[in-house]
């Protein structure tokens, strides 16, 4: 079929050695020492910056097949890219739990879970089980999940992430750091939201204060630092 006049036809879709060599292209050797100083797992990464993940993935474009594909090859800058073009509307439970299985950096927690996860229909439910979960980056995803949805779900009120104070309440006592740097994450963002979250989250932290745990004072201290700053107090009022 002839393109619509005045519109480029669209691109070819990628095939998996395509991108693997684009992959391969764009590796940075020489910033895996850097990037494992920041507590990524190197181990089998190429290098490749976020920017230039997504612009392979733009020309990538959504692809179910291949966001499998490069899932499986356990490559780290493969399996972000993979979060990149994965449809969320194709993404089952099932596929989730295997994939949350399989973290072993932040990074690809994070970035898993602001590029795709949040996107799906099972977001709110995985947030609250994965809370309960013991291992360090599942647990992590949780709350992940709780700081991207506070940012990107637009639609959902107040009253349903007050939900999530009293599993953030719980996991404070999570001395791990991965863990515990989430946790602080998720409060920050839910006080960010809007004005009654904001006093909300500032109730929530007064009271980890006062709990006798050196993770739960410094996710209140820090929290609290942010969500009663001038900056964020003249924003919401704003």
């Amino acid at each position: 079929m002839t393109p619509a006049k005045g519109k480029e036809p669209a691109p070819d879709p990628m095939t998996f050695d395509e991108v693997m060599q684009e992959l391969e292209r764009n590796a940075r050797p020489d910033a895996l020492e850097g990037m494992a100083k920041y507590g990524i797992n190197v181990e089998a990464a190429f290098g490749v910056s976020i920017p230039n993940l997504r612009k392979i993935a733009k020309k990538a474009g959504t692809d179910h097949a291949l966001a499998k594909e490069l899932w499986k090859t356990g490559i780290h800058d493969a399996r972000i890219l993979a979060t990149m073009i994965e449809d969320p509307a194709r993404v089952t439970e099932a596929q989730m739990e295997r994939w949350v299985k399989k973290f072993d950096s932040w990074d690809l927690c994070d970035q898993c879970c602001m590029n795709l996860f949040r996107k799906t229909p099972f977001a709110w439910k995985k947030a609250f089980e994965w809370a309960t979960r013991e291992e360090e980056y599942v647990k992590r995803a949780s709350f992940a999940l709780i700081a991207t949805l506070a940012v990107h779900d637009k639609e959902t009120g107040a009253g349903r992430f007050e939900e999530f104070l009293h599993v953030i309440e719980k996991a404070s006592l999570d001395e791990r750091n991965y863990v515990m740097k989430a946790v602080n994450w998720a409060l920050r963002q839910i006080g960010k939201r809007d004005r009654r979250l904001n006093a909300s989250a500032i109730r929530q932290a007064r009271r980890l204060e006062k709990i006798d745990s050196k993770s739960a004072k410094w996710i209140a201290a820090d929290a609290l630092r942010e969500l009663e700053s001038a900056k964020v107090q003249e924003k919401l009022k704003r």
